[in-house]
């Protein structure tokens, strides 16, 4: 190969897109056929990285890679700003939010349901005097409307205990193979959420979140709310993760007796015999 040429492509800025569905799949190969392996929500900045018929492999921030069909995003082009990422931001407190193309509730069917965490750039903060609406750039471009009780600027980490009181919100959401929303959650994807809430960004899935560097071992006698807990047949093959609240019990998202959201015992003989790591984050 040309040495100028490969020098070009070794360079060359990554492309970069916005997903502008509410929820974006991403799957294994580039075909809808395929299992879903990781969900992206609406405004997250994603990298572009290989495109094929429709499709792009794409690099979600927290590293996690697969493919996305090219009509849930929008693609940046060079020197356009990432979505949000600059100017006030609101963010979607609520487990969902309706988006509206005017201020009010009535007049037409919402443009877009966005799920908790959903990362809104603000257009216009006095909002023309409106106290219960607050204007939005949408990642498709244009402008919508969102109620103020659905969003917060308020972006700091929480504590384990709020954490904690935090995760009992997502009670009885259903569980989603590859999901990371309020929307559906998988095992993994929930607890990633709840650390992220703290301010931290783990790996995407529970063995490698069990491997991370960002977390140390901690014995079952030694359990404190906010750990970890991995479960599985060994430490070599683990397969799903929640979250320790204390008096031993721990929530998690399962499709264990009925799928979702709950709080279980770690007595529990089922969950007991499948324990085999404790983590706390450092």
């Amino acid at each position: 190969m040309n040495l100028l040429l490969l020098l070009a492509l070794v360079t060359s800025p990554t492309t970069q897109g916005t997903v502008i569905l509410a929820v974006a799949n991403m799957y294994s190969a580039p075909s809808a056929d395929t299992d879903v392996v990781s969900q992206a929500i609406y405004g997250t900045n994603i990298d572009l990285l290989e495109e094929q018929e429709g499709w792009a492999e794409v690099r979600t921030p927290d590293d996690y890679k697969g493919w996305m069909q090219l009509t849930s995003l929008r693609r940046l082009s060079p020197g356009d700003p990432p979505y949000a990422a600059s100017g006030q931001v609101a963010h979607v407190e609520s487990l969902s939010a309706n988006v509206y193309r005017e201020p009010d509730v009535t007049k037409h069917a919402p443009v877009l349901t966005v799920p908790f965490e959903t990362r809104l750039e603000v257009a216009n903060e006095s909002s023309a005097g409106e106290e219960r609406w607050l204007e939005v750039r949408l990642a498709g471009g244009g402008s919508a409307w969102v109620q103020r009780g659905d969003v917060s600027f308020d972006s700091k980490p929480l504590t384990i205990k709020q954490t904690i009181a935090l995760a009992k919100r997502f009670l009885g959401i259903t569980y989603l193979w590859g999901g990371t929303s309020s929307v559906g959650f998988d095992c993994s994807g929930f607890t990633q959420m709840l650390v992220r809430q703290r301010g931290i960004i783990m790996p995407r899935d529970a063995d490698l979140q069990a491997a991370w560097r960002g977390v140390v071992s901690v014995k079952r006698k030694k359990l404190k709310p906010g750990d970890l807990l991995y479960f599985g047949s060994s430490p070599e093959h683990i397969t799903h993760t929640g979250m320790f609240i204390g008096h031993g019990r721990f929530i998690h998202d399962t499709t264990y007796e009925h799928p979702g959201v709950q709080i279980s015992r770690l007595k529990d003989p089922y969950w007991s015999k499948l324990l085999v790591a404790c983590r706390r984050l450092k």
